[in-house]
């Protein structure tokens, strides 16, 4: 038996690489005869097994040196175009969440059908879209934090605008006691969204995450319909009662919250189709193998 030590090269030897060349030179040593091994193919072979320290140490610099090599990090932290899309999703539900929340300042009647409803109610419930997705291709943890960043974003904005009611206004200025009652009850309605979104999304984010797994992550269209009509729901019936309760009148209050619903039902419906698209999207232009 043959017993190889370590620094000894019982087979081949590693000569050195070819220039700007992703090739490695290799003498055969029974032989002397020469081989030249693309890098690539050379790491998946058995001669990988009979080299030394330094030449495996050398031959792996020589490989990820190179500007086409994948490593561990471009897979796991430098997926840019992953991440990109975590960022612009995050940056979208932030957006949605804002701008629903300030139109929801604004109850418009509609002579027909002779309903009540808020103005960010038919863009609101892209922000279960929106939620769904990062949930199905980030995670529930990653979803979550997507929803706490909109949260506490939103919860700062609360802040900084009450804080500028209590500045001095210009003497003369027509528009400072407006903006005074406009900031109050804009104040007062992103409080009432703040907690209707955070309960309402983590229901969302659970039901997707325990109907996936029921479902052992079939059935798509299941899930995203399920969770977000019973978000909705439940994220209607806190925000009209806590925006509303007791400034309108309770019939108009209550035809308000059923419309709500309705909308948003609607939407989860609708939500279905998208979700798929970007699910085909996703793993063709983000997940892909050669997507970095």
């Amino acid at each position: 038996m043959i017993c190889k030590c370590a620094g000894d090269n019982i087979s081949y030897k590693l000569l050195g690489f070819e220039n700007d060349k992703n090739i490695a030179i290799v003498m055969i040593v029974a032989t002397g005869k020469l081989m030249k091994i693309k890098l690539s193919e050379l790491m998946r072979s058995e001669v990988m097994s009979d080299l030394n320290a330094t030449e495996v140490k050398a031959i792996h610099k020589k490989f990820y040196s190179q500007q086409g090599a994948v490593t561990t990090y471009d897979f796991k932290d430098r997926h840019e175009r992953s991440w990109m899309m975590y960022v612009a999703l995050n940056m979208l539900l932030f957006t949605l969440y804002l701008f629903t929340n300030i139109a929801a300042l604004k109850p418009i009647f509609l002579e027909w059908p002779g309903i009540v409803v808020t103005a960010g109610t038919f863009l609101y419930p892209l922000t279960f879209l929106v939620v769904d997705i990062l949930n199905e291709f980030y995670g529930l943890r990653l979803a979550r934090r997507a929803i706490g960043f909109a949260f506490f974003s939103n919860g700062l904005i609360i802040v900084m605008l009450s804080a500028t009611t209590s500045l001095p206004g210009l003497a003369g200025w027509a528009l400072d006691e407006p903006y005074t009652q406009v900031i109050g009850s804009l104040s007062a309605v992103l409080i009432a969204s703040l907690v209707s979104f955070l309960v309402s999304e983590y229901v969302n984010t659970y039901l997707l995450c325990k109907i996936k797994e029921l479902t052992n992550s079939k059935y798509l269209y299941v899930r995203v319909f399920l969770s977000t009509f019973c978000a909705v729901i439940i994220d209607s019936v806190l925000f009209c009662f806590l925006a509303f309760y007791g400034v309108m009148e309770t019939d108009d209050l209550v035809g308000m919250l059923v419309v709500q619903i309705l909308i948003k039902v609607i939407f989860a419906f609708v939500n279905v189709l998208p979700a798929y698209g970007a699910r085909e999207l996703f793993k063709r232009y983000v997940f892909s193998e050669g997507a970095r």
